[in-house]
């Protein structure tokens, strides 16, 4: 396993290189979607309506951010379970997500998308939101603004630290894990 510090800029160029178990420092830009932006984001699609967000390259952190305290770029962000956005993945990778951020196992038609778009899947840390948020120098709401915590955000990381769970040759960190352990 290696360690890598990666510019989201750059992402695409590493993918391939990356294996489950791999660490990574992330920097640059993402957003944020939960459940009610990807709802969302779908409706326009199916209308032919362009999405706020440019997907082709990007990263989504599936999180929903608390409010920001007195001198501090956002509040406790730490990931929500990944399997909620299952039924939506696909789609966004196949539109060029390069990446996504969670927490949890993934579907296998989320891994095959992974695996078909050369993608990853990086599992942050759950039950530490307080400490993600240190990686966290800016926060933008730039869609749907009326659902709260759960809007689109732009945020500007810096050396967020992940794992790579879903990797573009099929690995998956989750059943080598329980594979591991039975032996």
């Amino acid at each position: 396993m290696s360690t890598y510090k990666i510019a989201v800029s750059q992402l695409c160029d590493y993918t391939e290189k990356l294996r489950i178990g791999d660490k990574v420092l992330l920097s640059g830009e993402i957003f944020t979607a939960r459940d009610a932006a990807h709802k969302r984001f779908f409706s326009l699609i199916d209308e032919g309506k362009p999405l706020p967000v440019e997907i082709k390259g990007s990263v989504v952190y599936y999180a929903g951010p608390t409010p920001a305290p007195e001198g501090k770029a956002i509040g406790s962000c730490g990931p929500t379970t990944s399997g909620r956005m299952d039924k939506f993945a696909p789609k966004l990778l196949d539109m060029g997500l390069v990446a996504m951020i969670g927490k949890g196992e993934r579907s296998e038609e989320v891994r095959n998308a992974v695996v078909r778009n050369k993608a990853v899947y990086f599992c942050a840390i759950g039950g530490a939101g307080a400490l993600a948020a240190d990686c966290i120098k800016s926060c933008e709401v730039i869609a749907f603004d009326d659902l709260g915590c759960e809007s689109v955000k732009k945020l500007t990381i810096c050396d967020f630290p992940l794992v790579v769970a879903n990797d573009c040759y099929g690995g998956d960190i989750f059943s080598d894990g329980r594979k591991k352990y039975c032996e």
